[in-house]
């Protein structure tokens, strides 16, 4: 361990690999509310052409990236919006698009091949280097930030898009925020993990956290530590392994989600019999109930009164209790979301 410490690109590598950890299940989380866990994906080959563009003109690769990945966020959020092309078509169109723009581009580049692509389509600890810490580190901080100050109205929009119109959330703006949020989470992590599987490790950690999470704010916690683990040890198999740090990543996150899921499977049999009813409730849940609903596992647990309740055969059972939080910071018409903001 002392020995690989010591080797400069692995260093510069693990030092990515932290902010991606972090930052990729933050945003992930919201892009998982929303049911929309390709758009990583769709991002990532986007970003592929701006790769493909700074190589061919001499320019940094990964700020032509950020530049092209971000247009395409904005372009996918306009056409969801204002367009007639729904949301999956729109990212099946930037897709292909730009894979295939990436392709193109890289063949006239001066040495140009399509193999020249790969370390970015699949990552490569090598090819950190000291100056793209710097733009990865900024970035990586203005994610941050972004998301925490946001995250009540993030969570909002991403939980039920009517009922955040309703209440006078800027719905657009919002979305067009977590589209860029989600380009620039793409261009940190396309030399480490790699633009074809970023999407892994916005997604995975979430999952797994979701898992056994009590809440949206416990739930974020456990994916960015997930997350973390997932990235950093993923970076320190590959050296020794002699494999793809992105390919590595992401079987150790995916290991990580199966254990867990079998973890909580034998917990769930071992106290599965017992069920506590919840007392004196008349209330009935849905979708246009009011009460936040938070995915946890096989099922869908309503915040009513404190209290976490689930449908079970024809009762809600108790789930436990919600510890008081605060309200949303700033805009008053913003709604009270209080898992968001734990």
């Amino acid at each position: 361990m002392t020995e690989i410490l010591s080797i400069d690109f692995m260093q510069r590598a693990l030092l990515a690999a932290l902010l991606v950890g972090v930052v990729a299940p933050m945003v992930g989380i919201f892009v998982v509310q929303r049911r929309m866990s390709l758009i990583g994906d769709g991002m990532g080959h986007v970003a592929l052409a701006g790769v493909a563009i700074g190589l061919l003109t001499d320019q940094s690769p990964v700020l032509t990236a950020l530049v092209a990945a971000v247009i395409a966020a904005v372009v996918i959020e306009l056409l969801r919006a204002h367009g007639r092309t729904s949301g999956d078509l729109a990212l099946a169109i930037i897709f292909y698009g730009g894979i295939a723009a990436g392709v193109v581009i890289i063949s006239k580049a001066p040495d140009g091949t399509p193999a020249n692509l790969v370390k970015y389509l699949f990552g490569s600890i090598l090819t950190v280097r000291a100056d793209d810490l710097v733009v990865f580190a900024v970035l990586a901080v203005v994610i941050a930030v972004t998301t925490w100050v946001l995250r009540p109205r993030l969570f909002a929009v991403a939980n039920d898009e009517e009922y955040a119109r309703a209440v006078g959330l800027p719905v657009l703006a919002l979305n067009i925020v977590l589209a860029v949020l989600t380009a620039a989470t793409v261009v940190i992590a396309m030399r480490i993990v790699g633009l074809l599987l970023i999407s892994a490790l916005m997604i995975v950690p979430n999952a797994a956290a979701q898992l056994f999470a009590r809440s949206f704010g416990s739930g974020v916690r456990w994916a960015v530590a997930l997350g973390l683990v997932s990235a950093v040890g993923g970076v320190l198999l590959s050296y020794p392994l002699n494999t793809p740090s992105g390919g590595t990543i992401v079987l150790l996150a995916v290991a990580v989600f199966i254990t867990i899921a079998i973890a909580t499977s034998i917990a769930h049999r071992l106290h599965g019999t017992r069920h506590d009813m919840a007392e004196g409730h008349d209330h009935e849940h849905g979708p246009e109930c009011g009460h936040e609903s938070l995915p946890h596992g096989d099922h869908v647990d309503y915040v009513h009164d404190g209290h976490l309740h689930a449908l079970h055969e024809g009762h809600y059972d108790e789930h436990g209790e919600v510890a008081t939080t605060a309200t949303a910071p700033s805009a008053p018409s913003a709604p009270t979301t209080e898992e968001a903001n734990r």
